[in-house]
């Protein structure tokens, strides 16, 4: 099991299975998928997949699957979730954020994402990704926010940002 992370207003508490009854509601709406695609999971589908993240590594044992549920200090209520996929013996990390619609707009998603790329410069990654769809600004404005800057790579129409440790 890997650290809770403390942020100003919220808490990165490390996902568990009895996480998926509150995040199913925290993840409903058709405009929180504009962009990441797909739909809102049923409980059963977070039970099963918050299972696999559980484990904390990819089966053939290459990524360190880190993720926590963002949890508001004034009343511990769930807002959304940070990740980090971390690969190359703990020297690269694939970051994503997803705040639930109703809190967007308020610095969560920013608090988050910078308490967990903090984290992860402590831990001594060398280099943080984040794939952004074009449209996306919100997103765009977050990965600014925690230092990623935009490259000129582009894969399945996504923007790679990111952030290397200075030599």
């Amino acid at each position: 099991m890997h650290d809770t992370i403390a942020a100003d207003r919220l808490t990165l508490r490390p996902l568990t299975v009895q996480d998926a009854d509150e995040m199913a509601e925290v993840l409903t709406g058709e405009e929180l998928y504009a962009f990441i695609g797909g739909a809102a999971p049923t409980v059963p589908e977070l039970r099963a997949r918050y299972a696999r993240l559980e484990t904390g590594r990819s089966p053939d044992g290459r990524q360190e699957w880190l993720n926590w549920i963002i949890r508001r200090d004034t009343d511990g209520r769930a807002l959304g979730y940070v990740q980090a996929t971390v690969t190359d013996e703990g020297r690269r990390a694939e970051v994503a954020w997803v705040v639930g619609t109703p809190w967007q707009g308020r610095g969560y998603a920013s608090e988050a994402a910078a308490a967990l790329a903090g984290w992860l410069r402590a831990r001594g990654v060398a280099r943080i990704e984040a794939h952004i769809h074009p449209d996306n600004h919100a997103s765009m404005t977050v990965a600014g926010r925690i230092g990623l800057l935009p490259t000129d790579h582009i894969e399945d129409g996504e923007r790679l940002w990111a952030w290397d440790r200075p030599a």
